[in-house]
This record gives structure tokens, sequence and C-alpha cells, in this order.
């Protein structure tokens, strides 16, 4: 039996309209979803916010914000602006919580440093417009094999030491076991980050292998990899973490399956692997 905290990610579920998906959810009975800027975009801001609230159901987070790492000026300020939009988006949705997926290198560059930096500073031009709209920001650390040209911020740790510079109703962490499986410090990082209340976002997918070779839509449904979701699970609780849990899954394969199916499969595998 689901607990109740279940939250779907769309992208879990991509070949499915936001209307399927507001659907599909009511149908299935989770009142909880994540989003995408791009879709939601695309159907309307403002016309998803009345889907959603017409349908009973609440925003988890929104994604994504960030790409920080430019160092050109007006680079720079095209992605503060664009994390500004993403904000605005993020609060006319209600959801409390905007994930940020920081950037890579920069074209030619090996300043793994100076690209944290920049998080940095953008962070704190950000932090206080998203705390006047009641929005958190939260980093999420991606697999070092995005380190080159999606995230720089590679673990929690590093996440933390960024997140920690700012007040912890400004900027905190999402927790995504995809991510964060095979890192020996995640059980001390979380710890970490909620003893600090910066535990934003607590997300599940599965790793499994080999890769396919577009790394990025190689996510697993649960169980059917190497991760031990009850474990995360205890620990980010241990932490001070009562939320919801999101389960963002990018798989060609679940997406070509039907998306009832595919909805059904994912609460039966989270109250299996999860609960």
């Amino acid at each position: 039996m689901s607990d109740g905290r279940l939250s779907v990610n769309q992208e879990t579920i991509k070949q499915w309209s936001l209307p399927e998906l507001a659907e599909g959810c009511v149908k299935a009975g989770i009142d909880k979803v994540g989003l995408w800027r791009a879709p939601v975009q695309s159907y309307g801001v403002e016309r998803t916010a009345r889907l959603l609230s017409d349908s009973g159901l609440s925003v988890t987070s929104l994604c994504r914000g960030g790409f920080f790492t430019a160092p050109d000026p007006a680079e720079r300020a095209r992605a503060l602006d664009d994390n500004r939009a993403a904000i605005d988006e993020a609060a006319a949705l209600s959801t409390d919580t905007l994930v940020l997926v920081s950037g890579g290198l920069p074209e030619g560059s090996k300043d793994l440093h100076g690209a944290r930096e920049r998080i940095a500073d953008a962070l704190g031009q950000l932090a206080p417009y998203a705390a006047e709209r009641g929005v958190r920001l939260a980093i999420e650390p991606l697999h070092p094999m995005f380190a080159s040209d999606r995230c720089v911020v590679s673990t929690l740790s590093q996440a933390l030491d960024i997140a920690e510079r700012f007040p912890a109703d400004q900027v905190g962490v999402v927790v995504d076991t995809y991510h964060i499986w095979w890192d020996d410090q995640a059980p001390a990082q979380i710890a970490r980050a909620g003893a600090g209340g910066r535990i934003h976002s607590f997300q599940l997918a599965d790793w499994i292998t080999p890769l396919p070779a577009g790394v990025l839509v190689g996510r697993g449904q649960l169980g059917d990899g190497s991760v031990d979701f009850r474990a995360f699970r205890t620990l980010v609780e241990a932490a001070g973490f009562d939320g919801p849990v999101e389960v963002e899954i990018f798989n060609e394969g679940l997406w070509a399956r039907d998306g009832a199916e595919v909805l059904a499969e994912v609460a039966s595998r989270y109250a299996e692997h999860a609960c």
C-alpha cells in the first residue's frame, strides 16, 4: 500500500500530456506531481495551475533552473533572467521548490572551482528574489559523469558547501538516489543536510547497467537496479525529512509503454521498494 507521500514526476510518464497526467493520477489516487518547465510553458503556466488545482493535485517541485557557470557577462545575465522566470513559474504553480541543475564546465575550461563559485554568485542574486515569492532553491548534485557538460556539483557535500552560504529556507539540496547512491559519504551528508533543514526534495530512480548510449535517459524503474531505496528513505527520515517522495525516471522504454500501465507499475514498485 502507498503511504500517501508518492509524487510522480511528469518526465516519468513523458508520453502523457498534462491533462492526461492529471486525469491518470486522480484515477490512481495519487495527489502529487513534479513538473518540468518546457511542457508547462507549452500548455501555459496559469492554465497548468488551474488544471492541477481543479484536479486536486499539488506540485512538489518544478524543474529546472540553474546553468549558472558561464563566465560571459551576457550569458550570465540571460541565465539570471531565466531563473527569475522559473521562480515566478514555481510561485504561480504553488510549489515551494525549484530544482537547480547548476551547469557544467564552460567550453575550453578545466576550472571546476571557478565554475562552482559562479553558482554561488548567482544564488546570491536569486535567493532573495525567490524568498520574496515563497520559493526555495534546491541544488541537485548530479552523478560525476555529468560534471563536464551538465553539473559541476557532483556530491551532496559540494552542494551543501554552496547552500550553507545562504539561509536554509532559501537554498537547500535535492537528495536524488540516482545521482548519489554510490557515494559512501552520502549518509553523513544527508544527516548534515537534515540538521540544517536543507533537504528540500527527495527523488527516486534506480541505477541500471549497462548504461544506454544516451546516459541522460538511462534511469531505471524502482527495483531494477542497484539502489537500496528503503535505506535512503530511512536516512532522510532520520534527518527529519517527512515530505513527498518523488519518482523521477528518464527512460525511453517506459516512455514507449502505455502511460496508465507505467503509472500503476511506479506505484507498485514504490510500495514494494521504498515504503
